[in-house]
């Protein structure tokens, strides 16, 4: 019988429920919004706030994000990112969607002047809103009708024309709140495991967690595709390339052969191949990119 099946810390001991509480804590990041390339450049063109949930809703909801942009006079500005393993209601003039985890990289124009807001969903936490398997939703967007049977277009105005970012928040949380379904132990069960990857940077193949927590590979790659949307394999990954974009960014000096040992990659060149197809430059050329803050 599959551990996944039951309470994910039923399947650790207690020992290992402390030690793994411990590293997720000292694990926190700076605050400094993750996946986002070139932050720096993008500051320049762009204002981005986040906001987090009420306590009725943090067991779905991750946070709330608002970007705006006033570029009217100047060249419009592509912003790219490296999608987290969640699911996104995203509101903005004309165009509110339900947005599935992108696989690749997200890249989105920003012209003249705009707004958007977005309710970030915990990896697997959108699945009980919805009741059907979220890699229906990879690399795709649907309609609030589809997802929610009602039209976003009333929703979508009075949110956005709310100046008070609290109000955003308000509005998006009512609507969510007269939705809300039951809490899933798989949603805790596979929040738990996504924490214990972003703890342990060692962790580099799906084997290591199934051997570590002692889950059923199997069981954990369904639920992953029914809930997530995307494997185990891609999440460890994701996380990992996410963590060497923020190095890059903040100035590191690599030791490169030591970094792609880390990764789990057999060479190098393996390694820069999947940076490129995932971020369009290689590393050094990322490295160079931020530098020159373009």
């Amino acid at each position: 019988m599959s551990c996944v099946a039951h309470s994910f810390w039923d399947c650790i001991s207690w020992r290992r429920k402390a030690i793994l509480a411990v590293e997720i804590m000292m694990s926190s990041t700076n605050g400094k919004p993750r996946g986002v390339l070139n932050l720096k450049a993008g500051e320049k063109k762009f204002q981005l706030s986040r906001h987090g949930p009420a306590h009725d809703l943090s067991f779905f909801v991750e946070r709330y994000w608002i970007v705006s942009w006033d570029l009217r006079g100047q060249e419009p500005y592509v912003q790219e990112t490296l999608p987290y393993p969640c699911v996104n209601l995203v509101f903005e003039q004309g165009q509110s969607r339900v947005y599935g985890v992108e696989t690749g990289k997200f890249a989105r124009l920003l012209e003249n002047k705009g707004r958007v807001f977005g309710v970030k969903f915990k990896p697997g936490a959108f699945y009980p809103f919805v009741k059907f398997p979220i890699f229906k939703l990879t690399n795709v967007s649907i309609s609030f009708w589809n997802a929610f049977g009602v039209d976003s277009k009333a929703l979508e105005e009075a949110i956005l024309s709310q100046e008070d970012e609290g109000k955003m928040v308000e509005l998006a949380e009512k609507f969510l709140r007269e939705r809300l379904p039951e809490q899933d132990k798989h949603v805790r069960a596979i929040n738990e495991i996504v924490d214990y990857i972003i703890a342990h940077r060692q962790i580099t193949k799906v084997d290591d967690v199934v051997n570590q927590l002692n889950l059923n590979k199997r069981t954990l790659q369904r639920l992953f595709r029914q809930y997530v949307g995307v494997t185990p394999k891609w999440v460890i990954k994701r996380y990992r390339l996410h963590e060497v974009a923020e190095r890059l960014a903040e100035g590191d000096v690599m030791d490169w052969p030591s970094m792609v040992v880390e990764l789990g990659y057999s060479d190098q060149a393996h390694f820069i191949r999947d940076f490129k197809t995932i971020v369009g430059r290689t590393p050094t050329e990322y490295a160079k990119q931020i530098g020159s803050g373009s």
